[in-house]
């Protein structure tokens, strides 16, 4: 059996740190790969997303990425979209414009920007929100075993291109103490068309970040659990504090993955001159090397 080696990097973000944020496996010139490779390696490298390098069709993007959960293609996911910028700016690709990057992926072009401490950060796409029906309201408390909904900001599903249900909670405190019934929580998420749940409270003045966030996933797509740090769903919620009039001001601060030993951090700015929303975060590159693969790969 011949076979081939392709580039590739795993990138942990939302982290200067390794193995504090988010871990993403990036497969360079993937090209030659098609769909049902792309999700055999996807499958193996068991990551909450696995991205693959194409060529762009459109003029106007510096790359194309196609986003691959273990269960299958995602249109678009917010650290996929970082680490993938970190990957390819790592192994020296210079952008069509600097300090500016334009990715394209299943919801179009997403552009990415610099910021002057060396990180990046990506335009929200265009959100639809929807709230929850109040009388579900009820079920959504036993399944997130809290009675600490904040009543001024009512759940809502939010569709970035990843579709999350945003609870909002009285403080990070409990947040941080949510002991979730998942199975119930899938339910409900799949009622609400989503993925699964963004939960956020906000923290003290002199806390550690503006918000607590945490993301619990709801199957098929990601499978049952809790996501470390999620770029969409911060997205999500950053879109939504606009749609309620929650902004605690032109820029703020998130903190995710605590539960589970990492420390995500996530600056959110709005630009309203421009109309956009920015999510960003550092990243850091922990594995560089080679894929081996053989010429053909069994789904």
């Amino acid at each position: 059996m011949s076979v081939r080696t392709v580039r590739f990097k795993q990138i942990d973000v939302f982290t200067q740190v390794p193995f504090r944020g988010n871990p993403l496996a990036v497969v360079f010139d993937a090209d030659a790969l098609d769909s049902d490779e792309m999700q055999t390696i996807a499958r193996w490298t068991q990551l909450s997303e696995t991205t693959f390098l194409v060529a762009p069709t459109d003029p106007q993007a510096d790359y194309r990425v196609r986003i691959f959960t273990p269960a299958g293609e995602l249109p678009f996911a917010g650290h996929p979209t970082l680490g993938t910028a970190h990957a390819l700016l790592d192994s020296g690709y210079r952008p069509k414009t600097p300090g500016r990057l334009v990715q394209q992926c299943g919801v179009g072009l997403v552009e990415l920007a610099g910021r002057e401490d060396s990180t990046w950060a990506f335009a929200a796409p265009p959100a639809r929100v929807a709230p929850l029906p109040a009388e579900r309201h009820d079920a959504l408390c036993a399944a997130l075993g809290t009675s600490a909904l904040d009543p001024g900001a009512p759940p809502c599903a939010v569709d970035n291109g990843a579709p999350w249900l945003v609870v909002r909670l009285a403080s990070a405190a409990d947040c941080l103490a949510l002991d979730p019934d998942l199975p119930a929580l899938a339910r409900i998420a799949h009622e609400a068309g989503t993925h699964g749940l963004a939960a956020y409270g906000p923290h003290p003045a002199d806390g550690p970040a503006t918000f607590e966030v945490r993301c619990l996933m709801a199957g098929p797509m990601f499978g049952q659990g809790e996501d470390p740090v999620t770029g969409s769903a911060n997205a999500a919620i950053a879109n939504l504090l606009t749609h309620q009039n929650r902004r605690p001001g032109p820029r703020y601060t998130a903190r995710q993955g605590t539960v589970l030993g990492r420390d995500g951090r996530i600056v959110v700015d709005y630009d309203d001159a421009a109309g956009r929303t920015w999510i960003g975060g550092a990243s850091v590159t922990v594995v560089d090397g080679t894929f081996r693969l053989p010429d053909r790969l069994q789904s």
